[in-house]
């Protein structure tokens, strides 16, 4: 089925991050505060094409039926890549594709990939095509343009004429990366080009939302969906649309709860998790000693008999 049409009006989503969403940190998301829609890490169709990379890929592609809906994001090069990879996530059970034209990244942007699809729409289209041939929707995550603000607008024109059942808009260029503020200031002009184009098309705002409240004047503008990417890590309870607070100790149980889903994924290797650390250990005093401490461990069950340790003394 359709995963964006289950979707409530003024819906969340979480953005598809490199080396962040995989399953277990999809799971850690659903238990702070589950947002309406999730998206995979984005996965090479190069590699799901070929018998060497195809494993990998699939490493990626995993999912559980309990976290319906969610949505693959897939980038590439090749129409031919992208129209196997669309068969192959059919077979596998998803609903929707999302492909990826806005991923800054030099290596995907040298490949000719990602944000580098901007300057080549003609075969930015064909990609869209290949993606459609397996008969499931496709909608693209993209940025405003290149180098220049200015190329939004035929940029996301070009896009809302392909039939596509979804449009993300992460509101900065290639080059400003995130270095800059994003444009929110475009909103309401981008609201009414979809409106004018492809009103059918749901749109998605990315870029600086920290949450559901601060994503929601958009949303009462005309957008239907607001993206969060970077602000789970200031806060893991990013889309709870009640605004309850958080103690220290919920923030510590969520990372023991990450810990478990780590080990019961069988994720390899235990250096990587680290990245997550400063999600839950920050912003009290003593947090930036503690998170050292975490950072000398080898494994789950040295970080977790810190963590239990350490949460003794709150109590």
């Amino acid at each position: 089925m359709n995963p964006w049409a289950k979707l409530p009006d003024k819906y969340t989503i979480l953005a598809p991050m490199e080396g962040v969403t995989d399953i277990a940190f999809r799971k850690v998301i659903a238990r702070a505060a589950r947002p309406d829609l999730f998206f995979t890490e984005f996965t090479n169709v190069s590699s799901y094409a070929s018998e060497q990379g195809r494993s990998n890929a699939l490493e990626r592609l995993r999912f559980e039926p309990d976290e319906q809906p969610i949505i693959p994001q897939i980038w590439g090069t090749n129409p031919e890549h992208f129209a196997i990879t669309a068969q192959g996530l059919s077979e596998l059970g998803y609903g929707a594709i999302d492909v990826n034209m806005g991923c800054p990244d030099k290596h995907v942007v040298a490949n000719g990939g990602g944000s580098a699809l901007i300057k080549t729409p003609e075969l930015a289209i064909e990609i869209i095509k290949a993606a459609q041939s397996a008969g499931l929707p496709v909608s693209v995550k993209t940025r405003l343009g290149y180098s220049r603000i200015d190329e939004w607008k035929p940029w996301l024109t070009l896009l809302l004429q392909q039939n596509l059942v979804a449009l993300t808009v992460h509101l900065r260029t290639k080059k400003e990366m995130s270095k800059v503020a994003a444009h929110h200031d475009l909103a309401p002009e981008i609201i009414k080009l979809r409106d004018e184009i492809a009103p059918q098309t749901k749109l998605n705002l990315n870029g600086d939302f920290t949450d559901f409240a601060h994503g929601k004047q958009y949303l009462d503008l005309g957008a239907d969906g607001i993206m969060i990417g970077r602000g789970v890590f200031a806060n893991p309870f990013c889309f709870d649309k009640t605004q309850t607070e958080h103690t220290k100790t919920n923030l510590l149980d969520l990372l023991l709860f990450h810990l478990g889903q780590y080990e019961k994924y069988d994720i390899h290797p235990y250096d990587p998790l680290k990245r997550f650390y400063k999600i839950y250990i920050n912003n009290f005093p003593g947090a930036a000693d503690f998170r050292a401490q975490l950072m000398e461990t080898h494994t789950i069950a040295e970080a977790r008999e810190l963590i239990y340790n350490y949460r003794k003394d709150l109590e």
